[in-house]
Order: C-alpha cells, then sequence, then structure tokens
C-alpha cells in the first residue's frame, strides 16, 4: 500500500484565505487511491492551539500541535499580503522548521511566509520568489542576501527543497501542482482540478523586470541602494531618503556612486526608470498615456523626450520594432 503524501500547513498571522485555498482545495477534491486510502493528507499545526486570524478577520483553529516535524512530506506556510513584523515567527516555530528540513522535508513558502523561512535560515544561498512590494523590507532585514537570489520578475521559484511563491492565483495553484505532481498520479491531479472547473496554468507569469544588480562588487551599502532605486524606479527615493535606507549619510552615499559607478544616485534612478519603460513596451500592451504614469514620467510628451534621448525613437516606434523582431523570429 502506497503511503499517501502528507502535508503539514502552518498558517502566519494575517495569512490570506486565498493563498490557502488552492492547498486546501486541491487536497479535498483528490479522489482516493486504489486502496481507497488518501493519495493526499493535510493537517494544519502550530505551537499553540490559539485560533490564527486572517487578513479578513476569519479565524482558524489549528488541528494539532507541531510535534513530530518528520511525520510529513511537505510543510507549507502560509503568509499574506504584509511582511510580518521581526519575531512573528515564534523561536520554537524556527527550531521546527530547521528539523523538518534536516528530515528531508520540502519546504514551501507562500507569500509574505519566505520572511520566516529566512529569519529561520532555511532560504542561505538559495534563490527565492519574492513579492516587489515585500523587496525593500527583505533586503534590510536580510542584507546578507545576494541580488541574484531574490526574484522578482516570477512568482514561483523552486530551489531543491525550498519553493517560493510570491502570490497569485494561478501561480498558488501552479505551486500546489508541482508538489503534487512529484507524489501523485496525474489522473488524480486532472480529476481535482476538473472539480474546480480550473484548467493547469501555464509556467509563472512575469511581473515586473528583474532588479539589475551591478556585474561587479560594490559595497553593501551601494548594493542595497542600487536594489532600492530599481524597487522605486516609478517613484525615485530622494537623496536623503535612500541615504537613511542604505544607512549612510548624503555625501557618503554620494561619494559610493561617484567613486564605484562614475554616476550619482539620480542619474542611476533615471536609468532604471527608462529600464522600467523599456520592459513595460515590450512585455505589455498599455497605451503610451498610461505607461508614462505608470514609470513615473511628468506625461506622455516627457516620456518620449527622454525616451528619444536614449534611443534615437520615439516609444511607439520602438515597441513596434520590437513586435516585428518577435514576429519575425
Amino acid at each position: 500500500m502506497e503511503m499517501p503524501l502528507r502535508m503539514g500547513i502552518v498558517l502566519m498571522p494575517q495569512f490570506t484565505l486565498g493563498a490557502l485555498a488552492p492547498f486546501a482545495d486541491m487536497v479535498g477534491l483528490l479522489p482516493s487511491g486504489s486502496d481507497e486510502q488518501p493519495l493526499c493528507t493535510a493537517e494544519i499545526v502550530a505551537d499553540t492551539l490559539i485560533p490564527v486570524r486572517s487578513a479578513n478577520g476569519t479565524q482558524i483553529v489549528p488541528e494539532g500541535l507541531l510535534g513530530e516535524a518528520a511525520r510529513f512530506d511537505c510543510v507549507v506556510l502560509v503568509g499574506g499580503a504584509q511582511a510580518p513584523e521581526p519575531g512573528a515567527a515564534s523561536t520554537g516555530l524556527h527550531v521546527w522548521l530547521r528539523q523538518a528540513a534536516r528530515a528531508g522535508c520540502h519546504l514551501v513558502g507562500l507569500c509574505s511566509a519566505v520572511f520566516v523561512l529566512a529569519e529561520a535560515g532555511l532560504l542561505d544561498g538559495r534563490r527565492l520568489s519574492l513579492n516587489a512590494a515585500h523587496w525593500p523590507a527583505f533586503v534590510q532585514r536580510f542584507p546578507a542576501f545576494e541580488p541574484w537570489q531574490l526574484i522578482t520578475d516570477r512568482l514561483h521559484v523552486q530551489d531543491g527543497r525550498r519553493i517560493t511563491c510570491a502570490g497569485g492565483t494561478g501561480a498558488l495553484l501552479e505551486t500546489v501542482l508541482q508538489i503534487l505532481r512529484r507524489h501523485l498520479p496525474a489522473q488524480g491531479i486532472r480529476q481535482a482540478l476538473l472539480g474546480l472547473q480550473q484548467a493547469e496554468p501555464g509556467p509563472g507569469a512575469l511581473l515586473a523586470p528583474a532588479p539589475r544588480p551591478e556585474l561587479h562588487p560594490v559595497p553593501p551599502a551601494l548594493q542595497r541602494a542600487l536594489v532600492l532605486i530599481e524597487q522605486y524606479a516609478a517613484q525615485p527615493l530622494s537623496a536623503d531618503h535612500l541615504a537613511e535606507r542604505v544607512g549612510v549619510s548624503v555625501r557618503h552615499l554620494q561619494r559610493l556612486f561617484r567613486e564605484h559607478l562614475g554616476s550619482s544616485p539620480q542619474a542611476q534612478a533615471r536609468a532604471a526608470r527608462l529600464r522600467l519603460l523599456e520592459w513595460k513596451l515590450r512585455h505589455t500592451r498599455m497605451p503610451l498615456s498610461v505607461l508614462a504614469a505608470d514609470c513615473g514620467y511628468a506625461d506622455a510628451a516627457h516620456m518620449a523626450r527622454s525616451f528619444r534621448a536614449a534611443h534615437g525613437v520615439t516609444p511607439g516606434a520602438w515597441r513596434r520594432q520590437v513586435q516585428d523582431d518577435k514576429n519575425a523570429v
């Protein structure tokens, strides 16, 4: 008799019901195996049996305590839309998660639960999917992470036995499917999807351009400043705010830019805004007037002047050329 896939689910305070739903629904709709045993079991566990409040106020009582981590094949941390405060997860949960990792469990972080996995030291040296809105808080809290590890242009990333998902209905479903496909027959998964009236999602969708780290090593304060500039390309931070965020004086930050990049924070911000515009021209069909506001330009005329100065053509002409090149391939 085959053992069912055993899934442990941990709800973080202010978790979103939408993040929990694909896991709960898929497990509930899976058919029984040939021996009438469930293909997958799921148990909501916690370090106390106190109800966990979701972002909309709904409370869910855990079914059991954390217990022996090795009893699960997969542990899913369900987060929410807001980055959790430091220490939101207990030390006991961190210890338990590390035990689960040593036992060979797959560890899954949904939405803001990626912060909990990082706090527990379980994402060191690994790539992870990070909601772009969480980027500033994450790089400030975990400055040791390298920019290449933080993936904001994919909703779903697997690195070994770590799976992270930044959110989004399709990506969350894709995440649970990736787990189920490793253990369960395809027919059972298709039957559950049919019950949901849901087709299998394709690969994780692009959300935004990936942050652009420098190709050569630079001081940590400068690297964090560059990350923030990319993150706030459409709403540039003032020099004072940028320096405060990375923990140095404005004068020191300007010196770092000048010495290592031969540039200024303002010039880097303009370049980041232009890269954001290029990406949106290539990957979206937004009208130019909408793109101007979306990318932080005063109006479409301001956007066109800036783009023409860099590329010698208007944004519309550049977009048409890109589409022609795609069609020619």
